[in-house]
């Protein structure tokens, strides 16, 4: 980022600031207020039949945390800290350790190491080197960049199958391309909408392919265990990825009018600059080489995560791989940065551990679960047409990530319930579960939603409520994709 504030200071411009609307400055100035109000309410209401009084408590701090973490009138980590305070001070944990033992999850461990890589990948100009190439080769136009990296997003998706790890190596790319348009992180339009669609990428691709994540598998064994499905590779293949492609393409150009950078910038000359660029750096030093072998050496083992049990007779987890890169980023004369050069940030850190704090307190309370129980009954789905079923089935799947927080929780608690539900009806739980499956990796409403959305939140070049538009509309997109292809594009697959 200070190659972003130093370019700018050399050039003595910067990209226009974007004035705040009135609805961002009315939900500063009241978001205190309403969040009070709200979790007081909720706190003090009595407990409804069914719910316990932990549980209650869990959702009176997390709809609260919810409402400061969008409307931002103070630091979102501060919400965060408040939240991991007030879980046992008011009895909605019992067990301490699920507020604060959150800074120990694996998933702070990866962002730290995802900071380090990112950091190496700027240091050694691997990634500027990488990144210049591939705009100058395909992406001559920021729409077109735009583009490029959502392919590139998609054809991952088939090789490594995390969603972390591929915005862990998507990340520093997209970094080092704000640098060189001169995107500024909170200001740029380009940045907001390079990230956004960073994520959601990342989220719509993974749906289009079974082993791009494990929550995918598992919904294909309970799909084939519990509703005598034979779906394998290809079915999910034929069955989703259309979708997904429909799905992106629409939400790509939605995205390109919410956040428009027309005015942002003068690109018409920028390709002849980055060739000179790319030029500049000449061949390849020694550090890019290391930050070379390194980020190869962690594809390759993130790549293979499935099937190292097998070959070796044990497996390197995600996680484990990202530090054990940041570690040889890090090491004297094999890494190519000291420590006080990895910019590493602690504030999403301890935003990060507020969120999953009180997302596992609704979940360790069964508070998530009489949640989902009490909108399935309220929405009367068993005394509705079959084909309301249907598409209510695929909305509530899509948008059910905005109460579990893991891809792998909503999978084993709603495909279940969703196949016992089609049985009960008299459907064929098959379609049903499957089109409820696809919807699973569409976690992109929220940074704690997924271990994805956090890293890209940690660039600073989107808001929470930046976030929040954009996924609103990508997600009644997907759901609806989604839903005409189970009576059109299913029934010509024979599902």
């Amino acid at each position: 980022m200070t190659q972003i504030l130093a370019a700018t200071e050399k050039d003595g411009k910067e990209p226009p600031l974007q004035k705040k609307s009135k609805v961002e400055d009315l939900m500063k100035k009241w978001g205190i207020p309403l969040a009070a109000v709200v979790g007081l309410l909720l706190f003090f209401m009595p407990t409804p039949a069914g719910l316990t009084i932990e549980a209650q408590k869990a959702i009176a701090i997390f709809t609260a945390s919810l409402i400061l973490w969008i409307t931002t009138p103070i630091p979102i980590y501060l919400t965060s800290i408040m939240a991991i305070l007030l879980l046992p001070l008011t009895g909605a944990v019992k067990d301490q350790e699920i507020a604060f033992g959150t800074l120990g999850f694996d998933v702070i461990w990866l962002m730290v190491a995802a900071f380090i890589l990112t950091s190496a990948m700027m240091k050694s100009n691997l990634g500027r080197r990488f990144a210049l190439w591939m705009v100058t080769s395909f992406g001559q136009t920021p729409k077109r960049t735009l583009l490029v990296l959502i392919i590139i997003n998609f054809v991952l998706a088939f090789f490594v199958p995390s969603t972390t790890a591929r915005a862990t190596l998507m990340v520093p790319i997209c970094l080092i391309l704000l640098e060189v348009y001169k995107a500024m992180p909170g200001k740029s339009n380009l940045g907001k909408v390079m990230m956004l669609q960073g994520v959601q990428a990342d989220a719509i691709a993974t749906s289009g392919v079974m082993t791009a994540t494990s929550g995918n598998i598992i919904a294909v064994g309970f799909i084939n265990e519990q509703a005598g499905g034979h779906i394998g590779y290809m079915d999910w293949l034929l069955a989703s990825m259309p979708t997904a492609i429909i799905t992106m393409v629409l939400t790509f150009f939605i995205g390109l009018k919410l956040f428009s950078f027309k005015g942002e910038s003068n690109f018409q000359d920028a390709m002849g600059m980055l060739k000179d660029e790319l030029k500049k750096l000449g061949s390849f030093s020694l550090n890019e080489k290391k930050a070379l072998v390194i980020f190869v050496c962690t594809v390759i083992l993130w790549a293979t995560g499935d099937y190292q049990k097998d070959w070796f007779g044990f497996a390197i987890s995600t996680e484990q791989t990202a530090v054990l890169a940041a570690l040889f980023c890090l090491l004297p004369r094999i890494g190519v940065l000291t420590w006080k050069e990895a910019n590493i940030k602690w504030e999403l850190m301890i935003f990060a551990a507020g969120a999953y704090a009180v997302g596992n307190a609704l979940d360790k309370s069964k508070g998530a679960e009489w949640i989902i129980k009490n909108v399935v009954s309220f929405l009367g789905l068993e005394h509705m047409n079959h084909v309301l079923v249907y598409v209510v089935v695929v909305f509530l799947s899509m948008y059910s990530h905005l109460i579990f927080t893991s891809k792998t929780v909503r999978v084993t608690i709603l495909i279940p319930a969703f196949i016992a539900l089609a049985k009960s009806l008299g459907m064929d739980p098959v379609p049903l579960a499957l089109a409820a499956a696809m919807t699973m990796t569409y976690t992109i409403t929220l940074p704690p939603h997924s271990k994805v959305n956090t890293i890209y939140f940690g660039t600073g070049y989107f808001s929470v409520l930046d976030q929040v538009k954009y996924a609103i509309v990508t997600c009644f997109i997907g759901a609806s994709v989604i839903s005409l292809s189970i009576f059109t594009w299913f029934k010509i697959l024979g599902l």
